[in-house]
Parts: C-alpha cells; structure tokens; sequence
C-alpha cells in the first residue's frame, strides 16, 4: 500500500535517467510486490528502499540493468514528507485508522498508535495491541513499514514489525549526548525530537533496520544508544584516518563500552554496514570460523566473539601453587615451554574481589579452586563444551590465573 500519485512522482523526479517505462515498472512492483507472508514482503520492500529497484530497458539495441531510487538518502528536501492523522485504510474486511502515518514519498514508514486518553483503562500496551490488530486487518500497510511506535501520551516506545511487547523500546535522547533531556512525562515529546529529525531518520532507515532467518525471520531495529554510538564511532574513524588528522588523533578510532546485553552485535552489524558498506558472516563455532578465515577473499567481515580464537589444543604439565599449596593430584597445567602454542600459567594477583573466579572461555562458570574449598572435577577440562585448553581461571586466593 502507498500513495501512488506521491510515489510515481518521487521515481520520476529522482531518476531522470532511466526511461519512463522502466519507472513505471518499478512503481508497479512497489504498490504490488506480490511476495508471500508480511514479514517477507518487508524485507523485500525494505531491500528496494535501501537499494533502490531493480528494472531492465533497452538502449542502444542493448539491454540494460539499473536501480530505481525511491528515496533522496543524501538530500532530505528531494524527499516527499507527509503526516497524515486518523489516515484510513481499507482491509479485506474492516477499515482501519491508525493515528498517525507518516509517508515518505508516498510509503508509509512509521505507524503511531495513541492509546486513548479518556479512557482511564487504557495504558501503553493497549495501543500495542491495537497495532497487532491492525496486522491482521489491515496487512497491506506494512509492507514499507520501517518503525511501529506505542504511547499513552506519558510513556513511549519504538519497535519493528515483529518483536514482543517486551522488545519494545524507550528512546532517551535527543542529540545523542544527554539522556531524558526533557526530563519525566517528555517520552513522546523526547521520541519524536530524537528520532524523527529527517536527516536522523533517513540514516536510521538505511542502515539500522536488520532481519535474521535464522530460523523464524525476525526483523530487528537498533536503539538509540546503538545508532548514536555507530555514528560516533563512524565520525572517529573518518578523523583518525585521514592524513590532517591532528597528530593526537590520527590511527585512534576509539572504543565503545557496552554492558552484557546492550546489544553490540546489532551495533557492530550497523556498522559494517554503514562504514564498510558490507554484510558481515557470523561464525558461532572455531571451525566455523577456521573456514571462513581459511576460504575467505581479501575482503570481507567476520563476526565472531573472542573465545573462538582460542588455542584448541595445549600440552599440559603438573605444578604447584605460588602460595605454596600444591593443587590436586588431578591439576594439569601448561608448561612455561607451550607458551607458543598456547597460554602458559603464570602467577599473578587477581584483583578482582574475593571470590575465585573460574570460566571455560565457552563462558561455562567452573568450581571454585581446591584451597577455596572444592575440588574441580576436572581441573583440565570443561564439563560443557570439554576443551582442554580453552580453561581461564583466577583465584584470589592462591592466585593462579590463565591469561
């Protein structure tokens, strides 16, 4: 679904360069892309956004290949915007009105649903389930959607076409730097203002929009933490990359601190995608990612956490404790002489609290070291994945750690 006459003006205007017939045929793939499920189908339409509309026409007694632009990603005032309020739409049984739609150049993008003020039962996640409703009654309207958004007028969230009630998300700034810059009760105002500046959103819906099939296909949209720490980062590079760059900053790209959880393979992903202008592969075993190093061109992106690059195997060897208590009779440990195929133990202060600290680099937490009271059942191996050498352990107490 879309505003036909908006959208047929937005292709002529912004691709004078291909033949009127082959405008016309990509016009008609996006008002009718006839791609099964909804889910598919947004892929699809956020694929042609993105990219633009793959058309062929002749020239010169040759047949051409080209992409039609739907979208200005460059100049925001080439672009037409549009809001439309209580916007109807007819389904295949019942009229729907969401409460706000807005367009860009004729595609409907964001769908804002407003739980009813008046009605004292009504809270956030009734207008959430309002926007399920309209999924089913009114599916054509999702096609181009890029961003659901719920409010009740106090609280407000941002989500995708396909996440939980819990995936949905607050949007806490507004230029990236400060969090709540309108403090308490602003969260629809603190949205609109942080998330919905033209230039912002056309950039949020090129390269911060995400599906995943594997498995059921999930559509993915990052946060605004997420989106503002990629543009930083982005910023960075460009600086420290270039030869004016001031001599303290050039070659220091930065980093970025994230909490477990906050989401850095959807922030990483963005970013290849942004900067490198590519899809990274992910590897999620060693000998995956064995293969991919080993089979890979001279360019490419591998997405991969940091245990997967460790040792696989390591020659072992009995020693003792530094705090002159011998471990079990069952401790194997590197020898100072493996160090070049594998880490070797040294003896150094955990200063980490006064817990012993023991993880396979599989993450599976392991027993506690015999002078903190337990005995391992096996000092050498992970009970979970049963690598030999992948073990890291610290303890405060006899101070042994594998680095």
């Amino acid at each position: 679904m879309a505003l036909a006459h908006r959208l047929r003006d937005a292709i002529r205007r912004l691709n004078p360069h291909i033949p009127v017939g082959a405008q016309d045929e990509a016009c008609r793939m996006v008002l009718n892309p006839n791609i099964p499920g909804q889910v598919q189908a947004n892929r699809q339409m956020h694929r042609w956004l993105a990219e633009g509309v793959p058309v062929q026409y002749q020239r010169d007694g040759e047949t051409r290949g080209d992409r039609v632009s739907i979208v200005d990603w460059s100049d925001t005032a080439r672009n037409d915007w549009l809001a439309l309020n209580q916007f109807s739409v007819q389904g295949p049984k019942l009229t729907r009105r969401p409460d706000v739609v807005l367009f860009i150049d004729g595609l409907p993008v964001v769908v804002v649903e407003l739980s009813n003020p008046g009605d004292e039962n009504a809270d956030l996640w009734t207008a959430c389930n309002q926007l399920q409703a309209y999924k089913e009654d009114i599916p054509d309207l999702f096609h181009s959607n890029a961003l659901l958004v719920i409010s009740d007028g106090i609280e407000a969230r941002v989500g995708s076409l396909t996440p939980d009630p819990e995936r949905y998300m607050a949007w806490r700034t507004i230029d990236g730097a400060s969090v709540d810059p309108l403090r308490a009760m602003k969260e629809l105002e603190t949205l609109v203002h942080g998330l919905f500046r033209r230039e912002l959103l056309l950039n949020y819906l090129r390269h911060f929009i995400l599906f995943q099939d594997d498995g059921p296909l999930v559509k993915k949209v990052a946060g605004y933490h997420q989106i503002h720490a990629v543009r930083a980062v982005v910023e960075s590079v460009l600086v420290a990359s270039s030869p004016k760059a001031d001599a303290s900053r050039r070659g220091k790209g930065g980093a970025v601190w994230h909490t477990q959880g906050a989401g850095k393979s959807i922030e990483m992903t963005c970013l290849a995608a942004e900067l490198l202008r590519e899809t990274p592969v992910q590897a999620d075993t060693r000998p995956r990612l064995r293969e991919l190093l080993s089979h890979s061109p001279s360019r490419g992106i591998v997405f991969t956490t940091i245990q997967k690059s460790h040792p696989a195997k390591t020659r072992t060897a009995s020693r003792s404790c530094p705090s002159g208590t011998t471990s079990p009779s069952s401790a194997t440990r590197p020898t100072a002489a493996s160090t070049a195929s594998g880490p070797a133990w040294t003896a150094r202060p955990w200063r980490g609290g006064h817990e012993p600290r023991s993880a396979c680099t599989c993450m599976t937490p392991l027993d506690r070291c015999a002078r903190a009271g337990t005995t391992p059942s096996s000092w050498s191996s992970c009970t979970t994945c049963g690598s030999r050498a992948s073990l890291r352990r610290a303890c405060t107490r006899c101070t042994w750690t594998n680095r």
